[in-house]
């Protein structure tokens, strides 16, 4: 018997897909009373973001409802491994427990990039210019906010 959220998260995926909104990916996030507070798919398509993916989706809704950018006491379940972005977005946002179906093999099989960010993660950079320049100049914001002990998120 399927998860009843990984259900919710598969249903969202087909939806999205159905409406054009963007590739086949789905997402929920339940507090820990198991309420959902989130649920989305890939938008990507429909709003031209290429960052507008289910999980980053979920924990912009989430964030908004629950009005925090802290979502430690939740949950998140989405039809498919998280991209490194996503992961990313999931750590910044505290979340501790993720339940996935498909891997990253998977979204690589048909098609999706995830393994070039992986490649660059890894050390293997042909695919942009990532070079430093004017350090000096844009580091006294950085020292001014650590300074005023301002809230690290």
């Amino acid at each position: 018997m399927m998860n009843e959220f990984m259900k919710l998260a598969k249903e969202e995926a087909i939806k999205g897909v159905q409406k054009g909104d963007g590739g086949p990916f789905g997402a929920i996030i339940v507090d820990e009373n198991q309420k959902i507070i989130a649920v989305a798919h890939n938008e990507v398509l429909k709003n031209l973001d290429p960052t507008a993916h289910a999980e980053v989706m979920a924990i912009r809704k989430a964030c908004l409802t629950l009005k925090t950018k802290d979502l430690s006491n939740c949950t998140l379940y989405t039809s498919c491994e998280p991209c490194p972005m996503c992961l990313s977005a999931i750590i910044w946002a505290n979340i501790k427990n993720v339940y996935y179906a498909c891997t990253k093999e998977d979204a690589d099989y048909i098609g999706f990039k995830d393994k070039n960010i992986y490649e660059f993660l890894s050390g293997h950079n042909n695919m942009i210019k990532l070079e430093q320049i004017d350090r000096d100049e844009c580091l006294g914001p950085m020292l001014n906010y650590k300074k005023n002990n301002n809230e690290i998120y």
